[in-house]
């Protein structure tokens, strides 16, 4: 399973989260990272996505 890291981020009123998901390529079977900035409920499913 992938490792998962989750930041919380705050800007002016909006409260926002990072999440970096570690994903295996399917072509060369090599590891990269996919960060993405999102509101703090959608990070599960982010997280679920593949």
């Amino acid at each position: 399973m992938a490792k998962k890291s989750v930041a919380t981020l705050q800007t002016g009123s909006k409260r926002l989260t990072k999440a970096i998901k570690m994903v295996k390529s399917p072509k060369s079977g090599s590891y990269t990272f996919v960060e993405a900035i999102m509101a703090p409920d959608a990070v599960n499913d982010f997280l679920k996505k593949k």
